[in-house]
């Protein structure tokens, strides 16, 4: 299955915890939102936690009919039958990857404030490219700052769906959207609430901006 169609809205992006159950409840109350796309993003090295925790992810995305996307590991992506993986500059070759996938899975790939690295990512067969940091980012505080020209440029001559990333809140999100960008990655501003019913609240906030409504 091609799921590139469903490239467009909100990608919710998995908290750094140490605790895989409050991940877990933060997530199933962002699904609950409505959020449609969720990246899992563990940088620890405990690969068992990070199995564990993605086959539990799996299973809630699945019930939910989203997306589930592995960020920086082939390997346990293809180990847990995700949708997807996310690579960054140094997590592999895109080929390489694209080749593993098959088709049918997606590849997406950081392309930071590099619209080249963009360019040379759509030819290796990324299905999608992210920019940032767009905004001053708490999670990436030195992250080099991407031009929101990039998503306008990403549309017109890549003609792959973009991907915005980097302190991105429900306040800036719609200038985003208007430069171009088909997916708006979220970590702290959904996942930051301290309950369930708020984190919903947060991604319902998000879904005017891709529905054709007023921002």
């Amino acid at each position: 299955m091609n799921h590139r169609g469903q490239l467009r809205g909100l990608y919710a992006l998995t908290p750094e915890t140490p605790d895989a159950a409050d991940c877990l409840a933060r997530v199933e109350a962002a699904l609950r939102g409505g959020v449609r796309i969720v990246q899992y993003r563990d940088k620890s090295a405990d690969a068992a936690r990070q199995r564990a925790t993605a086959q539990a992810l799996r299973a809630l995305t699945r019930d939910a009919g989203a997306l589930l996307i592995v960020n920086d590991s082939l390997p346990l992506a293809l180990a847990v039958d995700a949708d997807g993986v996310h690579l960054g500059g140094d997590d592999g070759d895109l080929a390489a990857a694209r080749r593993a996938l098959g088709p049918g899975r997606i590849l997406g790939a950081s392309c930071y404030a590099d619209f080249e690295r963009a360019r040379a990512a759509a030819r290796a067969g990324a299905d999608y490219v992210a920019f940032g940091a767009v905004f001053a980012s708490p999670t990436k505080p030195h992250a080099v700052r991407a031009d929101l020209a990039l998503f306008g440029r990403c549309r017109d001559e890549l003609g792959v769906p973009s991907c915005a990333i980097g302190g991105i809140t429900r306040d800036n999100a719609a200038a985003v959207v208007a430069a171009g960008a088909d997916l708006l990655a979220v970590i702290s501003d959904i996942f930051q609430a301290d309950d369930a019913a708020t984190i919903a609240a947060r991604v319902r906030a998000y879904q005017p901006l891709f529905q054709g409504e007023p921002a």
